[in-house]
């Protein structure tokens, strides 16, 4: 299927008169990044590469596509017959996913002719955008959750193809697993689920419903103990399944008070070893209030799925180079007073001291070849890499593994945020953004 019509009407008609008035094959270099993290983040999360080269495999003008663009006059013949043949041809540099990006982070660099690299901006930020909202709020829950894992659950409180993008998005900050089986098979995610209060109320009462789940999936299963009287149902779960039940979960109640009460009560019937499991519209600060509280794992859904509060992670996308009529590069930026954007071709440094980093280094270049390698920056890590050479896609961003690695790199560059950084109150990001010539 084409991923060609996700996008807006005027990345086609510029492409349209760029080739009319000859500079849609002018060398440019396109670059998407954010002004500032939303809600007053101290980091920010890249997440949605992987997906973006995916659907960026497929960003193909078929014979649909281009029928309707001719029936509804959108582009003139010339742009059609251009887009008959069109595939990316360009070179994409961007942060690895998994990485934290700051203000000003060039997260991703679209090297091509102007044609290429203007018609991939709604689609490269529809992806990063939704992703990396979720992927940041993601890891500020991981974070409040230390050491107790974290599901999501939250496919119902979102559109159908965005619930999948955010059970990746969340699995790649700290996540350990989804409900989502469609996360789980295009991805490689481990799902888990049990029952819902349906389950309860379907039988005639809770020791049938709680029965008939024990034999179903085994005294490894977590039954739901708050349809009714919270009290009543621990006592006949663990009547039902035995001390060796794997653990209950709480969907409602003043969390803390309930999961003390329900711990208790639990020891005292000789369930030492059945864990305790709580939902209900838990968000970051939720999860941190709870640290003190004997629980064992979260379910989060509604939060995680709209970036907590936050659904959008309001990066934009800029030419920032091009070539001039007479071959040589141009830095170029819009200049607005509270939109402005800083022009030339950039590489970005995470520069560490004692292993903890200290600033987002952004070396600008008003060139295209000279750009600055990490010999100019010792003590520095590097934070681009390659996603796309001359069109050709690296696979190994992608699928499964890609998610993999993802997650991977997320939890290790994670560990080199400063103290300050780990608070969830809103603050100034948590390094400053360095922008210096390029050596």
């Amino acid at each position: 299927m084409s991923s060609a019509f996700l996008t807006d009407r005027y990345e086609l008609t510029m492409l349209a008169a760029s080739l009319r008035d000859g500079t849609a094959h002018r060398p440019s270099v396109f670059e998407l990044f954010s002004r500032r993290l939303s809600g007053g983040r101290r980091f920010g999360v890249v997440a949605g590469t992987g997906r973006l080269l995916s659907l960026l495999r497929d960003f193909r003008f078929g014979e649909d596509e281009l029928r309707y663009l001719r029936d509804n006059d959108v582009v003139d013949a010339e742009a059609i017959r251009y887009l008959e043949d069109y595939r990316f041809r360009g070179t994409i540099r961007g942060y690895r996913e998994g990485e934290l990006y700051f203000p000003g982070s060039p997260i991703l660099t679209v090297e091509g002719t102007f044609a290429d690299a203007v018609v991939l901006e709604t689609l490269a930020l529809s992806v990063l955008n939704h992703d990396s909202a979720v992927a940041t709020a993601a890891s500020r829950m991981s974070i409040a959750a230390g050491e107790r894992p974290l599901a999501e659950m939250g496919s119902r409180r979102a559109a159908e193809h965005s619930a999948v993008a955010a059970a990746r998005a969340a699995y790649i900050a700290g996540f350990g697993a989804t409900s989502n089986l469609e996360a789980g098979r295009l991805w490689g995610i481990p799902t888990m689920g049990t029952a819902a209060h349906s389950w309860t109320l379907l039988h005639d009462s809770e020791e049938d419903a709680f029965r008939a789940q024990v034999d179903s999936l085994g005294t490894g299963t977590t039954l739901l103990v708050d349809t009714y009287d919270i009290r009543t149902g621990v006592e006949t779960a663990i009547r039902v399944a035995g001390t060796g039940l794997g653990g209950v979960r709480i969907d409602s109640g003043d969390l803390p008070i309930v999961a003390a009460e329900v711990r208790a009560q639990l020891d005292e019937l000789g369930a030492t070893g059945t864990k305790i499991t709580v939902t209900s519209d838990l968000d970051e600060y939720a999860i941190a209030a709870l640290a003190a509280s004997p629980v064992d794992a979260y379910g989060v859904g509604t939060s995680v799925v709209t970036g907590s509060g936050y659904p959008t992670a309001s990066m934009v996308y800029k030419l920032v180079a091009r070539k001039d009529a007479a071959g040589g590069w141009v830095a170029v930026a819009k200049a607005s007073t509270d939109k402005g954007s800083k022009g030339g071709r950039k590489a970005a440094f995470r520069a560490l001291e004692d292993g903890v980093a200290v600033a987002e280094r952004v070396a600008v270049s008003d060139g295209f070849e000279e750009v600055d390698t990490p010999a100019e920056h010792p003590g520095a890590r590097p934070l681009q890499v390659v996603l796309v050479q001359d069109g050709e896609i690296d696979s190994s961003w992608e699928g499964p593994a890609g998610t993999q690695a993802a997650r991977a790199h997320h939890l290790t560059v994670r560990e080199e945020l400063p103290v300050r950084a780990l608070a969830l109150s809103k603050s100034d990001p948590a390094i400053p953004t360095e922008f210096v010539d390029a050596v």
